[in-house]
Formats: structure tokens, sequence, C-alpha cells
């Protein structure tokens, strides 16, 4: 009775069955009731960056619990923050508001750059040292932009709104995902399309593996998989790859861990799924947390970390929460 309930609601382009899905073993509350634009959590861990509806941008200790800095790009005004990150090292943070995006030191809390965008900012990642930043634009495109001098160094065009991004480990390759339904990854020196993967709707989100052999994308309501970048090949569904009742949901973060032999996604109906990368085996799966039993208390997964143990995982919820995962 159970799986024919299951196999029922996947009909209907629902969610699905979770009640294999886990608790988590903690959580915090990050921003009031209203919520989160943004978040992006540290490599290791240790950070967290939040840009909230109510009270702008704020960089947590999330070892101690405790709100170490405000980040806002006007004294005395909340800024309104769609894009957040931190650099692979750890040591630097990316806010960016529509027009304009700083740079920060997250050892002292203080400005290092302040530089108004070619275009709306939609997305971001931040490189090694805070050096460079990958931005998705409403523009129809993607640059590669120049924190510490200012300027564009590649432009990388679509057909319509870019809004989600990722730069590889070596820095060398870049991923966008667009409105146009399309999934590039590019050469950032020569800005030419290495490869292309199409979906059936916008691109949400889109993910490097560090050893840059594999890539993540998905569609709002539609595919999610991972796909080889040396040739385009699918290599597995999470979802949309089911031959008799396809299953409709929305991913809206991922993440490969280090060594690239697992995927952490982040799901609009607030859950945490870990992938087997080689296999394309699902190995777990929770809930995030909600502030309240009942209601409209729904949230989606925006960010997400492996913990520095190796046996725990971060998720953070649009709610504001972030979840700690074992």
């Amino acid at each position: 009775m159970q799986r024919s309930v299951c196999l029922l609601l996947s009909a209907f382009a629902l969610a699905g069955c979770d009640g294999s899905a886990h608790s988590p073993s903690r959580w915090l509350e990050l921003t009031e009731q209203s919520g989160a634009y943004s978040t992006a959590i540290a490599p290791d861990g240790g950070h967290a960056l939040v840009g909230a509806v109510t009270h702008g941008g704020s960089l947590w200790d999330l070892n101690n619990e405790a709100r170490l800095y405000d980040w806002n790009h006007q004294p005395g005004v909340f800024s309104v923050l769609p894009a957040v990150d931190f650099s692979p090292d750890g040591r630097y943070a990316l806010t960016a508001n529509p027009q304009d995006l700083v740079l920060w030191s997250v050892d002292t809390g203080m400005a290092e750059g302040f530089w108004s965008s070619p275009g709306e900012i939609l997305a971001a990642d931040l490189s090694s040292g805070g050096a460079y930043a990958l931005l998705g634009l409403a523009n129809h495109e993607a640059v590669y932009f120049d924190i510490r001098n200012g300027g564009i160094r590649t432009s990388l065009r679509h057909q319509a709104r870019v809004r989600s991004v990722a730069l590889s480990g070596d820095e060398r390759t870049a991923l966008t995902g667009a409105d146009d339904y399309s999934a590039r990854l590019w050469d950032l020196d020569s800005g030419q399309i290495l490869q292309q993967v199409k979906l059936g709707n916008t691109v949400d989100t889109v993910a490097l593996s560090p050893n840059g052999r594999f890539a993540f994308s998905s569609g709002s309501l539609d595919q999610a998989l991972v796909w080889d970048t040396s040739s385009g090949e699918t290599l597995f569904h999470l979802s949309g790859g089911e031959t008799l009742f396809p299953r409709k949901l929305s991913y809206l973060s991922a993440r490969f861990s280090d060594n690239s032999d697992r995927l952490l996604a982040g799901r609009a109906d607030g859950t945490v799924e870990l992938w087997d990368v080689n296999r394309g085996e699902l190995i777990k799966r929770w809930k995030g947390h909600k502030r309240a039993a009942y209601g409209p208390t729904s949230t989606g997964i925006i960010a997400l970390a492996f913990g520095a143990d190796g046996n725990s995982w971060l998720a953070a919820g649009s709610n504001g929460v972030m979840n700690w995962l074992r």
C-alpha cells in the first residue's frame, strides 16, 4: 500500500514519499521569521554568510553559534543580497546586491573592495584568494569579474537570464545555467563553449566537482542530472529520468565532496540528499527543520556543505535555519 501511494503521488508530479528522511541532529536560527534571500557555508563548515530578508547581511561563527559581523553595502541600510559566497580557502566572502558587490575579509570583518556590476546580479561564485568572481546576470550573460582591480576578464553569453554559476577547482572552466533551458561549460581563457546540456525548463542550479570530471545541472520542476564534463554524457538522474512516472522536482543547491565521489543536493521542498557519484545511488535523505509544525512553514535548501569530520553535513534553509545532519 505504501509503495502504491508513492507511485500515485509521483504521477501527480509531487515530491514523493519521504518516510525514510532523517531529521537534523541540531539546528540554529540565523534570521528572523521572514528567512533569507541567500546563504553560503564556508568550505570547512565553520562560518555561514546570510542575506536575510529583514536585516541584510551577516557573518556567523557556526562553531560557537554567534553572529560576528553585520555586512551591508550602505551604513544604516539593510542590503537585499540575492547572492553571497566564500572563497575556496574561506578567507574572503562576497556579498552582492542586484547592482554592486563587496569583498570582505572573514578574519577582520572589513570590506576590501566595492564595485558596481555590469548588470543585475542573480548568482555569484568567488575564486580563491577573492581575486575574481563569476557573476550570473539578468542581461543574458555571465562575466568573470576582476574583484581586485575591477573590470571584466571574460564574458559568457546566453540567450536568457543566467541564474546559476559555478567555477571549476582550477578556475579554468565555468559552468552556467540559464533561462534558455541550457547548462554550458566554458573555457574561461577563450570564452568558448566546451559542452552544452539542454533541459526542459529554466536551469536553477549548477555545480562542478573539484576534480573537474562531473557536473550537476537541474531544471525547475524538471530533470536533475549528473553528467560527464568531457563527453557531455548523462551519468545518472536524481529525478526526471524515471520511465514510468518522471518526478518533477526543483533542486536549489548542490555541492560535490572534496574527493568528488559524493554529491549533496538540496530541494525546494526542504529535502537534502546524499548521492554516491560513482554508483549513481542515493545514500541518505534528510528533511530540514521547519520553524513551526503547521501552517505555511515550508523551506527550500539553498546552501550545503560537507562537515570537516567526513561524517556530517550542513544545510541552510530559505527559512533562515542552519541544519546539522548526520
